[in-house]
């Protein structure tokens, strides 16, 4: 099972369904307002026992739980073949090479459900999966992205790029193309290297072609979540405008 915590995550959780809830606790002397009212409300029309518990005990469960906690089953991964069997001339997903922290993957899989990704595909192992922290660092949005957990990342690469992929690693090297000036058409992948390595060699040949964001300061990279974002971000609007469908909202 999985405790999760912080009221957006609880609450999308709820909303996309895809869990099976257990229990909701909550803190006692709680006020039943705003979000918390929805998932309250949420929890009684699903017949989701409800406790109040002292703040102390979810203190004890999770930092940051903002009063209310979901005992719920596990993050339902999905396969990496249903990914590809449902891979179109519109798919853009994202691939993550060892990201480690959980906000960081947050962030990123935030995004990944902003745009409308695919789906996403991370490695079993030397990489954080979707536990309850990382839920919460994506303000829940996880809950709704499709994300494979893989064995051999490159394999599922080449799997990838077998349905007719094109591999794009983000990556700061000097052959590397802006990332504004590279062509997103097409059934696209976005690989992003883990957090002060980058991707790893094999997975790096493995991309069709590497991007990079020009940099005009002092420092000579981004944070892979911030650098991220931004490429996925942009893939999305480009896709979008020669689609006929300008992408809105924030």
């Amino acid at each position: 099972m999985d405790l999760l915590y912080g009221r957006n995550a609880i609450l999308e959780a709820l909303r996309a369904g895809r869990r099976r809830p257990y229990t909701l606790a909550v803190a006692r002397g709680a006020r039943a307002e705003g979000t918390l009212a929805t998932i309250l409300d949420l929890a009684r029309q699903r017949g989701i026992p409800i406790h109040e518990v002292d703040r102390e005990r979810l203190d004890a469960i999770a930092e940051g739980h903002q009063g209310v906690v979901l005992e719920a089953s596990p993050y339902p991964y999905v396969d990496l073949d249903d990914l590809i069997r449902g891979v179109s001339a519109q798919s853009l997903l994202l691939l993550l090479d060892l990201i480690e922290d959980p906000q960081n993957l947050g962030t990123l899989l935030r995004t990944a459900e902003a745009v409308q990704a695919a789906g996403v595909v991370i490695p079993e192992r030397r990489a954080a999966g979707i536990t309850p922290a990382v839920v919460n660092a994506s303000a829940g949005a996880v809950e709704y992205l499709p994300v494979a957990q893989v064995t051999n990342l490159v394999q599922a690469m080449e799997a990838l790029r077998g349905a007719g992929v094109w591999l794009a690693g983000l990556e700061a090297l000097p052959e590397a193309q802006p990332y504004d000036q590279a062509d997103w058409a097409g059934p696209m992948a976005l690989v992003v290297g883990s957090e002060g390595r980058g991707m790893r060699r094999l997975v790096r040949e493995t991309c069709d072609f590497v991007v990079r964001l020009p940099m005009a300061g002092h420092v000579s990279s981004l944070n892979a979540a911030v650098a991220g974002s931004i490429v996925l971000y942009h893939a999305w609007r480009v896709r979008s405008a020669v689609a006929g469908h300008p992408g809105e909202g924030a």
